[in-house]
């Protein structure tokens, strides 16, 4: 468990400025490694302590901070607070002679605690490898555009390495013409360990099946299927588009098998420019019948004989 900075300054939690103050040189006196045999692990991790505690509770911002949301107030990245406090200056303000033993120990303790806590919170070491995830679209949401929240659960290491789980909301606006395989990067939103930098989370836009429209680039593709008398005698259907507009696609003409129909800018928005749009193409299936009466056959010979006279 995170410890409490007021048990670390033995602080009661409505002690004022002045009794944080006095309350860290006392004990600082007490846990500093030159007061201590040389080694002693207690010693120095409890002075990193007080470092930490004192550079917490000295802070309006940060105490504040910390009594309504403790330790995980102050890593969540959710509040602009100031960063730890030079070893330097918490010096100055207690001690006056500029070079003894007491001070060199004193920065060095606290240099490796600011440390710690700067490669904890943020890393320096090397980063790790990019996390990948897919982000599923509609082909609707890839021609429209759209935003979406995602829920994220990364670990990250607390004020004293240890791991812990953080959840986050992620918005994603989704531009109108985006492809398969478009990449989307969150720098350092991914998992960190102690002493690395966290790696970057990425999504990778994959798209849904449609189940009218197929797309092919900026293009879309449309199979339409005909009757044979449609296709000799001509039809009028409705196709909708992927914004919901009815478009009213006429067959004057007899259409052949795989006859093919090109509108453009009925297509996908063009993503560097979404004012522009490819083609949609139109592939007409004539779908013959599968048998023919006597009488039908008699009366297309009849029909389509004299069509040839």
């Amino acid at each position: 468990m995170a410890v409490d900075y007021y048990s670390v300054l033995k602080l009661s939690r409505n002690a004022n400025p002045e009794d944080v103050k006095k309350a860290y040189k006392r004990l600082a006196m007490k846990w500093h490694p030159d007061k201590n045999p040389v080694d002693n692990k207690e010693a120095e991790a409890k002075f990193k302590q007080l470092c930490e505690a004192y550079d917490v509770l000295s802070d309006p911002q940060k105490r504040q901070i910390y009594d309504a949301y403790g330790h995980d107030g102050l890593n969540s990245g959710d509040f602009d607070v100031a960063p730890r406090s030079d070893p330097d200056d918490i010096f100055a303000e207690f001690f006056e002679e500029p070079n003894n033993n007491w001070q060199r120990a004193f920065k060095k303790t606290c240099n490796g605690a600011a440390a710690s806590g700067r490669s904890h919170k943020s890393g320096g070491g090397k980063k790790a490898a990019a996390v990948e995830s897919k982000l599923v679209c509609s082909l609707e949401d890839l021609y429209k555009g759209a935003r979406r929240k995602m829920r994220i659960s990364r670990t990250v290491p607390d004020n004293f390495g240890r791991s812990k789980t953080i959840e986050e909301i992620l918005k994603i606006d989704i531009k109108p013409g985006w492809k398969k395989g478009t990449k989307i990067t969150f720098p350092e939103k991914g998992n960190q360990e102690p002493g690395n930098s966290p790696a970057d989370l990425i999504f990778v836009v994959d798209e849904k099946p449609h189940d009218v429209f197929k797309r092919d680039g900026n293009d879309l593709v449309v199979i339409k299927k005909l009757t044979l008398l449609e296709a000799l005698t001509g039809t009028l259907s409705n196709l909708t588009t992927l914004d919901g507009r009815v478009l009213p696609i006429p067959v004057r003409d007899i259409i052949n098998p795989g006859h093919e129909e090109v509108i453009p800018n009925e297509g996908m928005p063009i993503s560097k420019d979404p004012t522009k749009k490819g083609n949609l193409t139109i592939k007409f299936d004539v779908v013959f019948p599968s048998k023919l009466s006597a009488e039908q056959k008699s009366d297309l010979r009849r029909v389509l004989g004299e069509a040839d006279n």
